[in-house]
């Protein structure tokens, strides 16, 4: 059983920086593309970058030049985000594609705030 436990969230200023990460537990034998979604309240889920099993990145125009998602080894994604600005406020999730299946992460809320 494969889990997906989402962690860095909290509350920033305005210009400031957080980092989220998106861990993977258990027997993983494919691994596919990984994707940070947000969602805020009243709002649609909507994609906010991604990453290959290949490397290769896409991101959303509303975070392109201050987010940046990156790997480390297999089993974790990071999701570095700069120049926060209150409309990134929302709950971030990771959804990753293991062994065939999709897998969603529990949430972690952003809030960027004065």
């Amino acid at each position: 059983q494969v889990q997906l436990v989402e962690s860095g969230g909290g509350l920033v200023q305005p210009g400031g920086s957080l980092r989220l990460s998106c861990a993977a537990s258990g027997t993983i034998f494919r691994i596919s593309t990984m994707t940070w979604y947000r969602q805020a309240p009243g709002k649609e889920r909507e994609l906010v970058a991604a990453v290959t099993s290949g490397g290769s990145t896409n991101y959303a125009d509303s975070v392109k030049g201050r987010f940046t998602i990156s790997r480390e080894e297999t089993r974790t994604v990071y999701l570095q985000m700069n120049s926060l600005k209150p409309e990134d406020t929302a709950v971030y999730y990771c959804n990753w594609n293991i062994n065939y299946y999709d897998y969603w992460g529990q949430g972690t809320q952003v809030t960027v705030s004065s």
